[in-house]
């Protein structure tokens, strides 16, 4: 007996290889053309747009509805590709019944940012919304690739934790079967936890900062991209594995040519030494005697890094102890700074990092001079207890990074589903 194998699914991309074959397709109905005697219609798939040539009238969907096509690959210089699908039989897989709220076909996003997000679920489907979280996934495999070369393993921590801790920033509370818990603000603790397991650690995953900001660079929920490893001298070589990590995730970001053609977007040209400045010496280059950097002075530091260095990143050293987080080795000679840094990238921060304590009087001795008791870290310091390497990490917000590289003003442009102070849907 014969058995008739389905024939298997050809993608848009790999039609220009299968010139004068009958092939299947499918996807969204993207655009249909209709003309005087003949139709076009523009199927969309993961990987592209194809175009199918319709002689009978009678043959209609709405768009964003779902077709499988079976037809000849025909060339054809003004199609998708080079070719088209002639011949066509269409069947509907499924049916649109609503229109999206714009044309998803425009080159561009004919709408503002209230309705992109209020109608995601169908919006994303455009071409250019999509494009930038197709280089966030990317710069996650970049990521990930970078500190698994580097011998780094990748852990998943909880995101439900006891005591509010991590840092002074508002934190979101939550009933856990009656008792008070919390979403955590950061990884830091099990991160640091880990090293004396793996020596060297990563995580990908969602944070929570409860932080009253409404900006368009701040949100509630973000991806953060962690890592944090031990046998270091200072903070100097967690530096150069963070310009390592850079640039594997801008090779990876690099790859993906249709997406940054699509959106413009110009990648920086990564320098072999990021621009370092203490800061201190940004201070006095600012004419201001302050703790934290203000957002004007991210921008005109990031400025000066261009114009003097020719970099669109630059490294902030030596951050004041009274604005790090307890945990944080202070610089030697100088206990009012730290061994920590920021990175900013084209005026904005994006990474935060540093050497952390590793020696567990140390901790006790941060914890008494802050006013803080020891007991709510209690599992985090048994750690330090039993004998942790020098070691520190660092950590870069994926929406912010995605933001920068493809000019967008608004963080909330390169998060799937933002959460902020209004948002909790869809």
């Amino acid at each position: 007996m014969m058995i008739h194998l389905p024939q298997p699914r050809v993608l848009a991309a790999q039609l220009p290889d299968h010139v004068g074959e009958s092939v299947q397709i499918a996807g969204w109905l993207h655009r249909h053309r209709q003309l005087k005697s003949i139709s076009f219609m523009i199927i969309r798939d993961r990987s592209g747009l194809a175009q199918v040539v319709v002689t009978d009238p009678a043959i209609t969907f709405a768009e964003e509805s779902v077709l499988q096509v079976r037809g000849i690959v025909t060339a054809n210089t003004q199609a998708p590709g080079g070719v088209e699908i002639t011949d066509p039989e269409i069947v509907q897989l499924g049916e649109a019944e609503q229109p999206p709220p714009f044309d998803l076909y425009r080159p561009t996003v004919p709408a503002g940012l209230p309705v992109i997000l209020d109608q995601a679920p169908v919006t994303l489907r455009h071409q250019r919304l999509r494009a930038g979280h197709a280089l966030a996934a990317a710069a996650v495999a970049g990521f990930r690739d970078s500190l698994d070369r580097q011998g780094f393993t990748e852990i998943h921590t909880p995101k439900v934790v006891e005591s509010a801790t991590e840092s002074g920033a508002g934190v979101f509370s939550l009933d856990w079967f009656g008792r008070r818990a919390y979403l955590a603000q950061s990884p830091q603790f099990y991160k640091q936890i880990m090293v004396g397991v793996f020596e060297r650690v990563y995580e990908t995953g969602p944070v929570f900062r409860a932080e009253p900001h409404d900006t368009a660079r701040h949100l509630a929920q973000y991806t953060s991209l962690d890592a944090e490893f031990g046998f270091i001298e200072d903070h100097s070589d967690v530096m150069i594995m963070v310009e390592s990590v850079l640039a594997g995730m801008l090779s990876a970001v690099r790859e993906r040519t249709a997406e940054l053609e699509l959106l413009q977007a110009e990648l920086p040209e990564l320098p072999a030494e990021i621009p370092r400045i203490h800061f201190a010496e940004a201070m006095r280059m600012l004419g201001k005697d302050d703790v934290d950097l203000a957002p004007v002075d991210e921008r005109a530091l990031g400025e000066w890094a261009l114009r003097e260095h020719g970099s669109d990143f630059v490294f902030v050293t030596g951050y004041p102890m009274a604005k790090r987080p307890f945990y944080t080795h202070p610089e030697v000679g100088r206990a009012e700074y730290s061994n920590s840094f920021d990175l900013l990238f084209r005026g904005l921060e994006l990474i935060t990092g540093g050497q952390r304590l590793h020696r567990h009087q140390d901790y006790l001795r941060a914890l008494a001079d802050n006013g803080e008791p020891v007991e709510p870290y209690a599992g985090y310091l048994s750690a330090f207890a039993h004998g942790m390497p020098p070691h520190g990490g660092f950590a870069i917000g994926l929406e912010r990074f995605v933001a920068r590289l493809i000019g967008a003003d608004n963080v909330r442009l390169t998060t799937l589903f933002p959460r902020d102070l209004h948002r909790l849907a869809p």
